[in-house]
């Protein structure tokens, strides 16, 4: 069986013989790969491993397809060098996913590594997020604090001076999108919260595309790789994914016309 509460408690090796198997059936279909580390440090030392023995397999069966480390790191800036430098030193992943609650100076040490991405949370795809993300912040303007560090982020004299800088909004929230897009322009966002979460591709797409109509990474996790707890987990895996990439080239269609 290999529905999610199962999949994610088995034991280290088990879980990744589990995401070796969606690897090459999945490059197809996908544009990156988001690793959470929270489901493999709960293992200690084993669960480590198995990271690194999982990107190291990305690497070698899907070269092309960057890596996003989903950590969420955030501290001040000496103790950042070393997440900094465990992920893209070590583990050697494309990008990253930071908290922006320690302010530009502190996390200095990611974006300095300007061959590599990092993404900054500024409205998460959760329920509970608006408890401080929606916080009214008085400057020169009445505006959410999620607003603020979207402005803070996109500005290339703080945190996006080698402009490796992106955002991540979720589809959850398809007016804040919208709204974070209107600000930032261009700049890529991550947009997780397809799926379990009730997000929708097409209205992610809708309120998150730039000008370009590009711009956005939709991310399904677990609506993706438990959409069958069955023997054919994989085949349902690539379907489940095929129908949202069906989604958002249809939905980009209606621009084309």
């Amino acid at each position: 069986m290999y529905d999610q509460d199962t999949a994610i408690s088995k034991q280290p090796e088990e879980m990744l013989n589990f995401c070796k198997k969606l690897i090459e059936p999945a490059t197809e279909v996908v544009g990156c790969f988001k690793p959470n580390i929270a489901f493999f440090e709960r293992y200690g030392s084993r669960g480590i491993s198995a990271l690194e023995d999982l990107i190291a397999e990305m690497r070698k069966r899907a070269p092309e397809i960057p890596i996003i480390l989903d950590a969420k790191r955030a501290d001040i800036g000496k103790t950042n060098e070393g997440y900094a430098e465990f992920a893209f030193d070590h583990l050697k992943v494309d990008a990253i996913t930071v908290q922006p609650y320690f302010g530009h100076e502190a996390m200095e040490p990611f974006w300095r590594h300007a061959d590599k991405g990092v993404i900054v949370l500024c409205k998460t795809s959760n329920p509970g997020s608006g408890e401080f993300q929606n916080l009214p912040v008085y400057n020169d303007k009445r505006k959410p604090l999620y607003q603020q560090v979207a402005e803070n982020v996109a500005n290339h004299k703080m945190w996006n001076l080698y402009g490796n800088c992106a955002l991540m909004v979720g589809a959850t929230f398809p007016e804040e999108l919208m709204a974070v897009r209107g600000i930032v322009g261009n700049m890529e966002i991550l947009i997780p919260g397809v799926g379990t979460q009730g997000g929708s591709a097409e209205m992610a797409v809708r309120a998150g595309m730039n000008s370009r109509r590009s711009g956005f990474i939709i991310n399904t996790s677990s609506g993706a790789m438990f959409a069958s707890s069955g023997p054919d987990f994989v085949e349902a895996t690539v379907n489940n994914l095929t129908k949202i990439n069906d989604e958002i080239t249809n939905t980009l269609s209606d621009y084309l016309r």
